[in-house]
C-alpha cells in the first residue's frame, strides 16, 4: 500500500501542497482529480522522488519510500518522454532493459503489452510517426513493461478517443486485478467515475475529499428520488414535503424533506398505479467534485 501522510511543499512563500495525505491500495484503481494547479502533478513528483518534499512522509508497504522502493513503481508523466526516432518495440524493449530483463524476455514483455494496447501493427514504425493517441499508448506501456507494484499515471486518458480510451482502461483494470495499486489523474470525470474504486479530489493543494467511490456518493447524496410508473406521476406536485425537479407523464425526478415523506410517496406511488421503478439517486462524481471544491 502506497500512503501519504500530511505532505507540504512550498514554492517561496506559496505553499502548493498542504497536509495532503491519502493511501493508494493494492488491487484498485484510485482516481486523482482536481482543477488546473491543483496540486496533483507535484504530488506525484514527490511519491517518484523527483521533487523533494517540505514536510510529511511517504510510505510503501509501511516503511519510507526508498530509491530501490520506487523501481516497483510505474510512471508516465504527463509530458511524455519517449525517444522519437527509436521504433515503438525497440523502445519498451530498451526501457524493460533497464529493469533487469534479459533481452529474449523484455522483447516477450514489450510485444506482448503492445499487442494488448492495439499496438501491434506499428512495432516497427518510429515513435514520432505515431499519432498523438498512438505515442500515449505507447507510453503507457513504458510505464507497464517491468510489471511494476504501482503506477502512478498522470492524464493517461488525455487525447485518447473511445476506443483507445476502453483499451487502455481495460489494460489498467487487468493490472489492478492482479494486485497492482494505480494512482491515475485525469480531467475526464465520467472516466473517473467508471473506473475508479477509490477517489481523491484536491483542490488548491488539500485534499477536499478520499474514500472509495460508492462511500463518497453515499456521503454526498441528498433525498432526490427517481419515480417510474405506468400513470401520471403529476400527483407529486402537491405533496407535501416534496419538490418536484423533473416531470414528464409517469417520470419524475423529485426531492423529499425527510425518509418519512420518501416512503409516504412510495406507499401512494403504488396505490395509484403501477411502479416499474422507484430508487434515490446518487450525485455524479462531476457533482460531488463542484460540491467539495467550492
Amino acid at each position: 500500500m502506497l500512503q501519504l501522510t500530511g505532505i507540504t511543499k512550498s514554492y517561496g512563500g506559496r505553499r502548493v501542497l498542504d497536509e495532503v495525505s491519502f493511501v493508494v491500495r493494492p488491487g484498485r484503481l484510485t482516481g486523482f482529480v482536481g482543477g488546473n494547479g491543483a496540486g496533483k502533478t507535484t504530488t506525484m513528483r514527490i511519491i517518484l522522488g523527483v521533487l523533494a518534499k517540505d514536510a510529511g512522509s511517504v510510505t510503501l508497504d509501511g516503511a519510507e519510500i526508498t530509491a530501490a522502493d520506487r523501481r516497483r513503481i510505474g510512471y508516465m508523466p504527463e509530458e511524455r518522454g519517449l525517444y522519437p526516432k527509436m521504433k515503438v518495440l525497440e523502445q519498451v524493449v530498451y526501457l524493460a532493459r533497464l529493469h533487469g530483463f534479459s533481452k529474449t524476455d523484455a522483447e516477450t514483455r514489450a510485444r506482448t503489452l503492445l499487442e494488448q494496447l492495439d499496438l501491434g501493427e506499428r512495432l516497427r514504425d518510429n515513435v514520432e510517426t505515431l499519432s498523438l493517441g498512438n505515442q500515449q499508448r505507447a507510453q503507457i506501456a513504458a510505464a507497464l513493461v517491468h510489471d511494476p507494484e504501482v503506477l502512478i499515471l498522470d492524464e493517461p486518458f488525455s487525447g485518447l478517443d473511445p476506443l483507445a480510451v476502453d483499451i487502455v482502461a481495460g489494460v489498467l483494470q487487468a493490472r489492478a486485478a492482479q494486485g497492482a495499486a494505480v494512482l491515475f489523474s485525469s480531467h475526464q470525470l465520467d472516466v473517473v467515475e467508471r473506473l475508479c474504486d477509490d477517489l481523491v479530489i484536491i483542490a488548491a493543494g488539500k485534499i477536499r475529499a478520499a474514500g472509495s467511490r460508492d462511500e463518497l456518493r453515499e456521503q454526498h447524496s441528498t433525498r432526490r428520488f427517481e419515480l417510474i410508473s405506468v400513470s401520471s406521476a403529476a400527483w407529486l406536485r402537491g405533496e407535501p414535503g416534496v419538490e418536484v425537479v423533473s416531470l414528464d407523464g409517469g417520470y419524475a425526478q423529485f426531492d423529499v424533506d425527510s425518509d418519512q415523506t420518501a416512503q409516504r410517496v412510495l406507499r401512494l406511488a403504488v396505490a395509484l398505479g403501477d411502479v416499474a421503478s422507484f430508487a434515490p439517486q446518487h450525485p455524479t462524481l462531476a457533482q460531488i467534485f463542484k460540491e467539495v471544491i467550492q
